[in-house]
C-alpha cells in the first residue's frame, strides 16, 4: 500500500489523457459535457476542441508528476500536484486566449 498514491494519480492521469485524445481524433463538440456546451457557443467548434484537447492533455501531466514523485515522497507528490496544476491551467488559459 506505500505506493496506492501513485498508483491511483498515474490511473488518473491516463484516464484525463485518454479524454483529451478522445477530444482530439472526433473533434465533435457534443463530447463535451452539456453545462461546457451551454456555456460556450464557439465560432468553430472544431478548432475549438483541438486546443481544448491540448490543454486537457497538458492538465493531464499534473496528476501523472504528481504520480512519479509520490515514488519517493508523498508530501513532495502533493506540493507537485498543486504547483504543477497551478502552472499548467495557467498555461492552458494561454493557450486557450485565441479561441472562441
Amino acid at each position: 500500500m506505500e505506493y496506492a498514491y501513485s498508483i491511483l494519480m498515474g490511473i488518473f492521469a491516463l484516464a484525463i489523457l485518454a479524454y483529451a485524445g478522445l477530444m482530439a481524433l472526433t473533434k465533435d463538440y457534443n463530447i463535451l459535457p452539456v453545462r461546457a456546451q451551454q456555456s460556450v457557443k464557439p465560432k468553430d467548434p472544431k478548432r475549438y476542441m483541438t486546443q481544448l484537447a491540448k490543454v486537457v492533455a497538458l492538465v493531464s501531466l499534473s496528476p501523472a508528476l504528481s504520480a512519479l514523485t509520490g515514488l519517493w515522497n508523498t508530501v513532495a507528490a502533493l506540493v507537485v500536484l498543486i504547483g504543477s496544476m497551478i502552472l499548467f491551467i495557467w498555461l492552458g488559459t494561454r493557450i486557450m486566449r485565441g479561441v472562441e
